[in-house]
């Protein structure tokens, strides 16, 4: 009986674990990326936030500069992709520790930007790091300092 018993549990508890991973693995916070089909470190930003856990679907369109407009970002604080994860826009070389703390705060903004192209940040790693800003875009186009690198 005992062995019938501690059997059972053991399945119980397989079939748990794996109920348990399926269920986190269906809730990976999903983003949409636009982005050109010829840039690299567009790429290697979508790399940078599976790699943290989110899920991408990444989209080559012939002009991602047409998604900053749409979702409400600043030309000026334009990159070379926008992406969409609930509700909020993100441009250009955004962190994905950024992303994660923008969706726990959920604060009234349009999104997170990183102007350009700083080297050293997800997706531009290399010889060097630049400093740069993660700006939270409020709506007019207003806009602050979310955390600073460098």
């Amino acid at each position: 009986m005992k062995r019938r018993t501690f059997l059972q549990a053991a399945l119980a508890s397989m079939v748990a674990v794996h109920l348990g991973a399926r269920a986190a693995a269906g809730n990976a916070t999903t983003i949409d990326v636009y982005k050109s089909a010829t840039c690299g470190c567009c790429e290697d930003w979508v790399k940078h936030l599976r790699k943290n856990g989110f899920t991408v679907n990444a989209r080559d369109v012939a002009n991602p500069s047409d998604y900053r407009e749409k979702f409400g970002i600043p030309q000026e604080l334009g990159s070379c992709h926008t992406g969409m994860v609930m509700g909020y826009a993100l441009e250009g070389h955004v962190p994905a520790s950024e992303i994660k703390r923008l969706l726990a705060e959920k604060p009234k903004a349009i999104g997170l930007a990183v102007p350009s192209m700083p080297m050293g940040s997800p997706g531009m790693e290399g010889h060097r790091n630049d400093p740069y800003d993660v700006f939270l875009v409020m709506a007019g186009g207003r806009r602050k300092v979310y955390r600073h690198y460098g």
